[in-house]
């Protein structure tokens, strides 16, 4: 089990290993996961959170979600320390999310016509286009 490398971890299943109790913690007998408050516990190892996250967040099923729906996705049944920024930076960094959701800003606002100039010359105006193909 992972979570015995990890240090955050070792002492709780310590204490659960010796029948004592700890706050929001517990054993899933069965499976010998540990629990926090129901949710499995996962060890802080960017590979298992990723595999996780990505069948939350990537699969077809789940339809890449935003980040509370993702975060409210993983925490039904997983905990583990950093989740919400994990999450957060991964939703805002994918790409298929940039390139499909629709982008929520003000509203532009209405075009306005350039004034009738008194007389030739008075007012000018150039157009700059750049970066054309060679």
């Amino acid at each position: 089990m992972r979570l015995w490398k990890d240090s955050q971890y070792r002492s709780i299943l310590q204490e659960l290993g010796k029948g004592k109790s700890v706050q929001d913690y517990s054993l899933d007998p069965s499976s010998q996961h540990l629990l926090f408050k129901g949710r499995v516990v996962v060890p802080n190892d960017s590979i298992i959170q990723l595999s996780i996250f990505r069948r939350r967040h990537d699969s077809s099923i789940a339809g890449h979600p935003a980040q509370e729906k993702t975060l409210k996705l993983v925490k039904r049944d997983f905990h583990w320390c950093s989740m919400t920024q994990f999450i957060k930076d991964y939703v805002s960094s994918c790409q298929q999310c940039s390139r499909n959701k629709n982008i929520h800003h003000k509203k532009f606002g209405l075009l306005k016509p350039l004034p009738i100039p008194n007389g030739p010359w008075t007012c000018l105006s150039m157009d700059f286009i750049t970066q054309l193909p060679m």
